[in-house]
């Protein structure tokens, strides 16, 4: 099968998939996510949005949207500091896009009263017909991705298939990458070099983009990847906090790749939205203010909270072994009626 195919049935199998047998967040999962680590990243991604929907007229009523919502802690800390302007608390419709049933009860627990005034849907092609304002933290990276090894053939897609031992293992197939949709530099790359392509996270950046055209607000996708397109293979898998072999334990492992951020600012631009320049995620963080964020909530704590806040906002901004800050990356969408910049975002 593809890789694609392969990633789609170790992560959505109904029965033995990833996410409908195993909890992946957290210290006893498999990874924790940034808005797990303090509740700074959602206060800055929150004041984010407060800021943009101001920037835009302050539409009424409008989507606080999150897809991939994990545990909910991200939407839970967004609606918190959302309360800073008690109108935009109002106007806020909570929409969580979610499929899994299971995280759908987690996310509730996490929300609390606030649970009362959200609802779910599967699919961002079911957000209704409203300014969006949309948070999306680490969501691309878990959609499937094609792979494209080069040989002395061209340009082969990788299969997934068995050894003589049943293992499985990496093949060459027979669909081949068409001329046009090779990666820059693909002549000069060694037999071997592979390409990925995501079908599905372009698709699904261009239901944003097409929903930011036509109703106007804020996308703001935060994932690990690069800048821009190019070859490599990234294809990973994690299982307790630690690198793990992709093909060794189907369905008992996370399955992510990075995510091209400029194939998704390309698919979103071209059903109408505007995308901005992407940027780190430390960058972001500390345009947004997270480090004024953080001497605000240290103050009058012992030394031992301050020294854990001031840790909290190293691994999210640092660029260091074990941060965030360079590693992840920031794209930010915008709808007709948020032109010039949208802090932190610089215009585009």
């Amino acid at each position: 099968m593809t890789v694609a195919g392969y990633m789609a049935e170790c992560l959505l199998h109904p029965e033995h998939g990833y996410y409908a047998a195993r909890e992946p967040f957290g210290a006893k999962g498999d990874f924790v996510t940034a808005p797990e680590i303090s509740q700074l990243f959602g206060e800055i991604v929150g004041a984010v949005l407060v800021n943009a929907w101001r920037q835009a007229g302050r539409p009424a009523p409008f989507l606080l949207a999150e897809a991939g919502p994990g545990r909910g802690t991200l939407m839970a800390d967004i609606v918190r500091t959302a309360r800073i302007d008690p109108a935009f608390s109002a106007a806020a419709r909570i929409v969580l896009v979610e499929a899994s049933a299971r995280l759908r009860d987690v996310q509730r627990k996490t929300l609390g009263t606030d649970a009362r005034r959200a609802t779910w849907v599967d699919r961002l092609d079911d957000l209704p017909d409203f300014p969006l304002f949309l948070a999306a933290n680490e969501f691309f990276d878990a959609l499937p991705i094609r792979q494209f090894v080069k040989t002395a053939n061209g340009w082969r897609e990788r299969m997934v298939g068995l050894c003589n031992d049943s293992a499985l293992t990496f093949t060459a197939g027979a669909s081949v990458l068409p001329d046009g949709e090779r990666p820059p530099g693909h002549a000069d790359a060694p037999d071997g070099s592979v390409f990925e392509i995501a079908p599905a996270r372009e698709a699904a950046a261009a239901t944003i983009g097409a929903h930011l055209a036509a109703h106007g607000g804020l996308a703001v996708l935060i994932d690990y990847g690069h800048l821009q397109t190019g070859i490599g293979d990234t294809f990973q898998a994690m299982r307790g906090h630690d690198f793990a072999d992709p093909l060794a334990e189907p369905g008992l492992a996370d399955l992510t790749s990075h995510v091209d951020f400029e194939a998704l600012a390309r698919a979103a631009a071209s059903e109408g939205a505007r995308a901005l320049p992407a940027m780190t995620q430390g960058a972001f963080l500390l345009g947004g203010g997270i480090v004024e964020r953080a001497g605000a909530l240290g103050a009058g704590k012992d030394a031992a909270a301050q020294d854990a806040i001031r840790a909290a906002v190293t691994r999210l901004c640092g660029d260091g072994d074990g941060q965030m800050g360079a590693l992840f990356k920031v794209l930010g969408l915008t709808g007709p009626g948020l032109e010039g910049p949208v802090p932190p975002f610089q215009a585009g």
